[in-house]
């Protein structure tokens, strides 16, 4: 029997080979939170008949299911590759460095078409009996990075799914040694693409990246299920930094409009002789949108100036994640 509290829960993940089809779970990521849950509409007959002063439990019927909410989780050095394939499209094979236990899985912005995921969810009762909630079809529509002072590296991706199965055997969890990327291990550097130096006062970065899908398509001949989700607008990436007024670098840019490129990047301990651990968001051509600093009282001044990443014409916005994980 499990512990009948959240300290019993688990959720695992498996890349789907066809939308909706559930695949066993493989990958057991360690989670903070989720709030994935089934969503029905349902209509209710409306007719009438004489005398009768209720509506007819028998005559309410489901019209659609779709599976939706987030995952929280701190990003550890085991382990995401999954999730962020999900999010950025591209078929990633992890590359091995050199002839070291070192792979390097770099992302970049893709087409989501043909990448989602069986999410299963053991959810326990007061009783320790873990129920299981098999969440198919599911998308990543979002997901925001954060990290601040004396804080872990955290992650919540936003997810749309096609239908919960509650008839499947919740798998039996492994976990991976896996350590979380923090603060001490954070570093962000601007500049040129290529050349970027290190930006000092930083004290938190946030980057979310939204991948618009039209998650509406619902069609006759579905049984009330969705069609897989289809992109149907551009990547929005955005970013915000909070610092300390320790130079004029970003208000100057704010000033002047001018791009330029950001990488935000953790390091972390080796995995083999000039190969660590690595977790680093690329974006080349970054635009300052406003919050230049301003004084409010005798503390030191700090502000959180927000961004908007656009695409420079030749270097792709990536995530580069380097790991002992020969797969996904």
């Amino acid at each position: 029997m499990a512990i009948g509290s959240g300290l019993g829960a688990q959720l695992g993940i498996a890349p789907e080979v066809t939308y909706g089809t559930y695949v066993a779970p493989t990958k057991f990521p360690e989670f903070t939170k989720h709030s994935l849950v089934l969503k029905k509409t349902t209509a209710q007959s409306a007719g009438i008949a004489a005398g009768r002063l209720m509506a007819l439990s028998s005559r309410r019927v489901v019209t659609q299911r779709e599976v939706s909410g987030s995952i929280d989780l701190e990003v550890a050095n085991r382990g995401m590759g999954l999730f962020l394939q999900a999010l950025m499209g591209s078929t990633v094979t992890p590359v091995q460095q050199g002839v070291t236990a070192a792979y390097l899985q770099t992302h970049t912005l893709a087409d989501t078409w043909g990448k989602s995921l069986t999410i299963q969810a053991g959810i326990p009762m007061t009783t320790g009996t873990v129920t299981d909630k098999t969440f198919v079809g599911c998308k990543v529509i979002s997901a925001e990075f954060s990290c601040e002072v004396g804080g872990m590296l955290t992650a919540t991706f936003e997810i749309d799914g096609k239908d919960c199965d509650e008839t499947k055997t919740l798998a039996v969890a492994s976990y991976s040694a896996a350590a979380p990327f923090h603060f001490g291990q954070m570093g962000l550097k601007y500049g040129s693409f290529g050349a970027e130096t290190a930006l000092d006062g930083v004290r938190k970065v946030s980057v979310k990246f939204e991948r618009p899908q039209a998650v509406d398509r619902f069609y006759a001949n579905q049984s009330a299920l969705k069609s897989q989700p289809i992109l149907n607008d551009l990547t929005k990436v955005t970013a915000s930094i909070e610092q300390d007024y320790v130079a004029t670098t970003i208000d100057d840019l704010h000033t002047s409009d001018a791009a330029t490129s950001l990488v935000w990047e953790f390091i972390g301990p080796e995995i083999a002789p000039t190969y660590p651990e690595i977790f680093r968001v690329k974006l080349p051509a970054t635009k300052v949108d406003d919050t230049p600093p301003t004084v409010d009282g005798y503390s030191v001044v700090r502000t959180s100036y927000n961004l908007t990443a656009l695409y420079d014409g030749t270097n792709a916005v990536a995530i580069e994640y380097q790991s002992a994980d020969t797969a996904l």
